[in-house]
């Protein structure tokens, strides 16, 4: 209720920019300039989080940028969405063609061959989008799917992850304590395997990275949904006698699980297989705000994440992840590719 009476105050009365403040206008010329005035680039945050799949970003994180995104964050100038996703879109444009993505198979290698692309929108705590009265990463992304559309390219977003558990709040926090923080708090919702397997390049969106840990645990979520919806598919074949999710043949495309375990399969760096997962990944039943812990402490969470098959992406379910944001902190600008 709250985003509609605020879509409804933006059209009746006069804005101002999000950027400098300038009166009677969502975005200035020059403002716009800055956001999306030059060609997106491929950032990485140092250090370099354990599963970050390549992520484009279409402006730095300092002065107009950061009072845009935070003006439609915190302030709720939803007007801003539609800058914002074009802004995304073409930061996701610039990721598909430098990864030769455009017409490629979607994440489980099954279709996509139209040049299609599926944005997935990291979530936000479910408390912080009832105080905000809207989701900004889900709110973007939309606009960003509806401007790849209008310049030919098939989009839609699925907004399939959610949070599995209680997240401190990031902002105070380095790289090292947002990557336990967030570890195994993300997770695909039921049936959302069977949607990103639809078609399409899967792609990761959000409003800013700074240190690459929410965007690496999200990509964790949607590989290990993408193992588990390519290893049904495999178990339900004509011809293939299939054992449930818990148990696969051991020798085959696929390694094993153990039975009864709740993890699943990852794949395997070396060889694209699905390995031997044994690993236990997070309960998806923890309850979000009231402050409870996943069994183990996040310590082990991080530990156990990185020894996981398939965590950098490398494989074969899932490895035609990648990611865009609107932004990304300045340094993330200064890698060397070469």
């Amino acid at each position: 209720m709250r985003g509609w009476w605020q879509d409804l105050t933006d059209l009746v009365l006069p804005a101002e920019c999000g950027g400098c403040g300038t009166p009677r206008t969502v975005l200035c010329p020059e403002c716009r300039a800055v956001l999306t005035g030059t060609a997106p680039s491929r950032v990485r945050p140092v250090p370099d989080p354990p599963g970050l799949p390549v992520v484009h970003a279409a402006a730095r994180y300092t002065d107009e940028v950061r009072a845009v995104l935070l003006a439609h964050k915190e302030r709720g100038a939803l007007a801003l969405a539609a800058p914002l996703g074009e802004a995304l879109a073409e930061a996701v444009r610039v990721g598909l063609r430098e990864s030769g993505a455009a017409g490629q198979p979607g994440v489980d290698g099954t279709a996509g061959g139209d040049g299609s692309v599926v944005l997935v929108p990291v979530p936000s705590a479910r408390a912080a989008v009832r105080a905000r009265g809207h989701d900004p990463a889900r709110r973007i992304a939309l606009a960003a799917a509806g401007a790849l559309r209008r310049s030919g390219t098939p989009a839609r977003v699925a907004a399939v992850l959610r949070q599995t558990r209680w997240v401190a709040d990031q902002s105070g926090l380095g790289s090292r304590q947002r990557l336990v923080n967030i570890a195994g708090a993300l997770a695909v919702v039921p049936g959302g395997g069977r949607l990103l397997a639809e078609g399409g390049a899967v792609v990761l969106v959000d409003d800013l990275m700074t240190t690459g840990a929410s965007l690496a645990e999200a990509a964790r979520a949607v590989r290990e949904a993408s193992g588990r919806e390519a290893s049904a598919r495999e178990a339900s074949a004509p011809g293939r006698r299939g054992d449930g999710l818990g148990r696969h043949r051991a020798g085959g495309r696929f390694g094993r699980t153990r039975e009864g375990s709740r993890a699943y399969g990852g794949t395997n760096e070396g060889n694209g297989e699905f390995g031997d997962t044994t690993t236990a990944v997070y309960r998806v039943g923890s309850r979000e705000g009231r402050g409870e812990e996943s069994a183990g402490s996040t310590e082990d969470a991080v530990r156990r994440t990185r020894g996981t098959p398939g965590i950098d992406g490398r494989g074969q379910a899932g490895s035609t992840i990648r990611a865009a944001v609107v932004a990304a902190a300045p340094d993330s600008f200064e890698i060397n590719w070469n």
